[in-house]
């Protein structure tokens, strides 16, 4: 079994953690390969790597997870860490600032270790040239010394991976992303998978829920498992100072109520971007700074956040003039729908 053990680059957010995000990470993560319920075509692929990695004896080649973030891309590398029996040190893009925190922490791997960069596409273009000799013939190229008495020497690196993960593998530079020997892309949980995570984590969290709950919670958890337990940790809040402790349907709904999540997961983000959407520009299209100016909000946190969820379940469609809300979403809304040229084709 690996052992966990954390980056000295690793940002503060990552090593200091209340104890309410100790339970989430660490309690209700999967441990074994049987407790990671969906994303069965990724797992398949990751078994088959790391199967025959491990009959050849060789370190697994490096892994890139990519998708919207809540999937499990740090888990699975947690997982995969396990698997290879190495152990796994955790960083991110923006906490390597400086080729030689690279070096510290590329020196100071073994053979068979996982190195976990999460949001890898925002690392620093020096330190990812670097990362170019590591990756494919591990070594790592350096300069000691300034000036006419400088040397450049080669050290040679232990058999390691890497996991890279991002929510934004469009930004990846070319060289980078074909670095990368296995590329798996993540997706959304259906409501199915996710109860099965919700009730696997209620049982963890001895907290007694009926499945009537089990399934409200996992339709309003917007397909992500994180927001899921999440959501589950909320109504058990709820339960404990409304209730009797044990989460039952009717204190779900309130407590979700409370959190301004409908029942189709749509928070008051979600509902702020869409009725802006519809009743300022018309439904659209509008551009999405455009969009981003009114409701007054970050374009990163628009397409990353708001606007997956929303072209998953239909509310949304991108077309070359801009974002453009679809008659589903007005009905969700109750807000009628105009039958005009510009909207007709969303019917």
């Amino acid at each position: 079994m690996g052992k966990i053990k954390k980056s000295i680059t690793a940002a503060p957010e990552e090593i200091e953690s209340t104890p309410e995000e100790e339970i989430l990470l660490t309690s209700l993560r999967a441990q074994v390969w049987d407790d990671f319920c969906g994303q069965e075509q990724v797992k398949e692929s990751l078994k088959i790597a790391i199967t025959a990695a491990r009959r050849r004896k060789e370190a697994l080649e490096h892994v890139l997870l990519y998708g919207p973030p809540g999937l499990g891309k740090t888990t699975l590398a947690h997982l995969i860490a396990k698997e290879m029996g190495g152990s796994i040190k955790v960083t991110s893009g923006p906490a390597i600032e400086r080729a030689g925190d690279l070096a510290s922490i590329l020196t100071n791997l073994e053979k068979g270790d996982v190195l976990f960069i999460d949001e890898v596409h925002r690392l620093n273009k020096v330190v990812e040239e670097m990362l170019y000799p590591a990756m494919e013939d591990y070594s790592l190229d350096m300069v000691i010394g300034k000036g006419p008495s400088a040397q450049a020497i080669r050290l040679d690196l232990p058999h390691f991976t890497i996991i890279g993960a991002t929510t934004r593998a469009g930004l990846l530079s070319a060289p980078l992303r074909d670095r990368f020997g296995v590329v798996n892309r993540l997706t959304f949980y259906q409501p199915e998978e996710l109860s099965i995570i919700i009730e696997k984590a209620a049982f963890k969290l001895n907290v007694p829920i009926d499945e009537k709950s089990i399934g409200e919670i996992s339709k309003r958890a917007r397909g992500t498992p994180r927001i899921a337990l999440k959501l589950l940790k909320r109504s058990r809040d709820f339960a404990q100072v409304r209730g009797q402790g044990k989460i039952v349907s009717d204190l779900v709904s309130k407590a979700l109520d409370m959190l301004e999540i409908d029942h189709a997961g749509l928070d008051s983000a979600d509902r702020r971007f869409l009725l802006a959407i519809i009743q300022k520009h018309g439904g659209g299209p509008v551009g999405v700074e455009t969009i981003a100016s009114t409701i007054s909000e970050d374009r990163g946190t628009i397409e990353e956040v708001v606007e997956p969820y929303l072209l998953q379940i239909g509310f949304l469609k991108r077309t070359n003039r801009g974002r453009m809300a679809t008659r589903a979403a007005y009905d969700h809304l109750h807000v009628i729908f105009p039958r005009n040229d510009t909207q007709e084709h969303l019917l």
